[in-house]
């Protein structure tokens, strides 16, 4: 086994922060991204270079428990690895490497002993309370081991009551050292393509109130589960889905997810709920059954988020509407798995949720508490397949329609895609005038080489990091290894007395990101003109 890249990034960007004297540092990798490798990986290359040091990872959901276990002994059939979790059914207790559900030791301390380094997956669910059973575990901990060091991955480093994980009064992290962005991984080839469309049936929540910044349940689920809207969305589901095997539909509530279920089975597609009062063997069965194509739709609530792992789901319907950006691209990121025979995922987003947070691969860690007000959304919908696309958009890439010209928007008005499920429009290739290549310098970091592309009126830039760590220094390596000779600059100066040796752009492939353009492709003299013979 490998790790890829970025993955290999993630724990480079990791060294160096503690090489600095970092202490707690998170890892922000997307949902279907291998963060079970990355953790893997991190405890082999410890032990292989301090063979006393003890690792415990810890977290809530016993399927991540058994994950990461399995993806630890497949990388490393003879690591020291137990497992303690009444879920999973195993009480090791003295192992180098221990493998804990929270529910299960944050109170066992006496019997498990401490730990020199703590890793926390889906660190999201960790709260600042230091009452909860992770503060409680994690004091205990540096009462034994006051240096101890944390390290927490996740998808989404924020809380819907706190905010950044690494920011504010009473955070248990000092920093994310390291962030993939999703788009990034889709195009590479990592994650699958998300794909959205406009749905007839919508929801009214206007008179739905909030506690501590969350949709009440009861009320939600109240304005959600009318019987004529829970027939009209599955058989939009089933009209839209038609093709897709494996639907997952997040519901507002149990009733919900029930009727929800009952209305799928009207349209004669197979399905099942799996809510937080599924007993756990059925709710393995349910999921076993889903995995294996002998179910078509699970409806759920609150239960399929973390943890879940079928990579052929190819829809998500949204039908819980959520103020949480988190649980947001929690429930998304279950489609992002690659799988054999998939070309994409369809989210169906009922529930606006998509208007309410932006795209999934805009969300951050700073814009997560600002919900979006409807009508701000700046894309529009294809009028023949329905598809939602950047405003700017002149063709349809599903259907191929033609927007009239005099409906389009000026250049500047290409901004991020609101209601779009990733902010991306449609590429396209622009031609090169000119290219120039600039020593650009930042306070506080290292020089970067600036690449600029003269397209007519327009300046399309892109920066290249020889001298950073993590994903900037990966991509870097990339560019380089595709538009020039061997061997890789180590620094930006060595970079730029090179410049001779990189090929010539003849084009260029653009693509929206937010206000500006990213430059995703390049193609050279060469190849344009073999492609127009």
């Amino acid at each position: 086994m490998q790790l890829r890249p970025y993955q290999r990034a993630s724990l480079d960007a990791l060294y160096a922060y503690w090489r600095k004297q970092g202490q707690n540092a998170l890892i922000v990798l997307p949902t279907g991204s291998g963060k079970s490798l990355v953790l893997a990986a991190l405890c082999q290359e410890l032990l292989k270079l301090y063979p006393t040091l003890r690792i415990g990872i810890i977290t809530h959901v016993r399927e991540l428990i058994s994950q990461n276990y399995k993806e630890l002994i497949r990388l490393w059939p003879q690591a020291p690895a137990g497992i303690y979790s009444a879920g999973v059914g195993r009480r090791d207790r003295h192992n180098q490497i221990l493998l804990m559900g929270v529910q299960s030791v944050y109170n066992k301390i006496h019997l498990i002993g401490g730990f020199d380094v703590l890793l926390i997956d889906e660190v999201h669910l960790v709260s600042r309370n230091q009452a909860t059973m992770y503060g409680a575990f994690i004091n205990k901990l540096r009462e034994q081991t006051d240096d101890m060091r944390i390290v927490g991955t996740t998808a989404t480093a924020f809380r819907l009551d706190s905010g950044r994980l690494d920011f504010g009064k009473g955070r248990l992290f000092d920093k994310v050292v390291y962030e993939a962005k999703i788009t990034d991984l889709i195009e590479q080839g990592y994650l699958s393509p998300l794909i959205s469309k406009a749905t007839l049936t919508q929801f009214d929540i206007s008179q739905v109130q909030k506690r501590g910044g969350e949709f009440i349940p009861g009320q939600l689920e109240v304005a959600v589960d009318k019987d004529w809207i829970t027939r009209a969305a599955a058989e939009e589901i089933n009209k839209l889905g038609a093709g897709r095997k494996s639907w997952l539909a997040f519901c507002s509530g149990v009733d919900h997810a029930k009727h929800m279920r009952d209305a799928i089975r009207m349209t004669g597609v197979s399905c099942e709920t799996v809510t937080g009062e599924t007993p756990k063997a059925e709710r393995d069965s349910y999921i076993r059954q889903f995995s294996q194509g002998f179910i078509r739709c699970l409806t759920s609530v609150g239960v399929l988020g973390t943890g879940f792992n079928v990579p052929q789901t190819d829809l998500i319907a949204l039908l819980r509407p959520t103020a949480s950006a988190g649980l947001f691209v929690q429930q998304v990121g279950r489609g992002l798995r690659i799988a054999p025979g998939k070309s994409d995922c369809l989210v169906l987003d009922f529930a606006r949720n998509t208007e309410r947070h932006g795209p999934i691969d805009t969300i951050t860690a700073h814009s997560a508490g600002q919900e979006r007000k409807p009508g701000e959304a700046l894309t529009k919908e294809c009028p023949i397949c329905m598809s939602i696309l950047a405003l700017a958009a002149q063709q349809c890439p599903t259907c191929g329609h033609l927007f009239p010209r005099d409906l389009m928007p000026k250049h500047e008005a290409t901004a991020d895609a609101n209601t779009n499920i990733l902010s991306q429009g449609k590429a396209q290739w622009v031609e090169v005038d000119r290219v120039a290549y600039y020593k650009h310098n930042k306070p506080g970091s290292p020089p970067s080489l600036r690449v600029e592309y003269a397209c007519g009126f327009t300046t399309h830039r892109e920066w290249l990091g020889f001298q950073h760590q993590g994903m900037m220094r990966s991509k870097a390596e990339y560019w380089w290894l595709r538009n020039a000779a061997k061997p890789i600059p180590k620094t930006t100066d060595e970079a730029l007395q090179r410049i001779k040796e990189i090929k010539p752009a003849a084009l260029i492939q653009v693509q929206p990101d937010g206000k500006y353009f990213r430059v995703v492709a390049r193609r050279f003299e060469r190849e344009v003109e073999e492609a127009a013979e």
